[in-house]
């Protein structure tokens, strides 16, 4: 795992039972999955009109694009988090498809 998802990961599991007045982790997980989930829904949608806008963008556009992606993955972060879920095993499932063809492993779940 890098440093930096480390880093997050653990910030992430110690924010999890904090103060929902003093921490905004906290306070979405005390707000519960559905607030997660609508925050992921959020930040996946900012994610797509950024990329659009970094489509024929330039610095600027890019960099919020950038942006919006650090904050869908922090947002699935905390979404995995929320479920009791580590954030090694996405890096592990993205390993285990190296080598493999994308059209390949999506076949393969499709007939599971």
């Amino acid at each position: 795992m890098s440093d930096t998802l480390k880093q997050l990961a653990d910030v992430l599991d110690q924010r999890r039972h904090a103060d929902p007045d003093s921490s905004y982790v906290a306070s979405l997980h005390h707000k519960g999955l559905n607030k997660i989930l609508e925050k992921v829904g959020e930040e996946a949608t900012e994610a797509i009109i950024a990329a659009k806008d970094a489509t024929n963008g330039g610095a600027d556009e890019r960099q919020a694009l950038v942006a919006e992606t650090a904050d869908l993955w922090f947002h699935s972060l905390v979404m995995l988090s929320h479920l009791g879920i580590d954030s090694q095993a996405v890096l592990d499932e993205l390993a285990g498809r190296f080598g493999i063809s994308g059209l390949d492993e999506k076949a393969a779940r499709d007939t599971q």
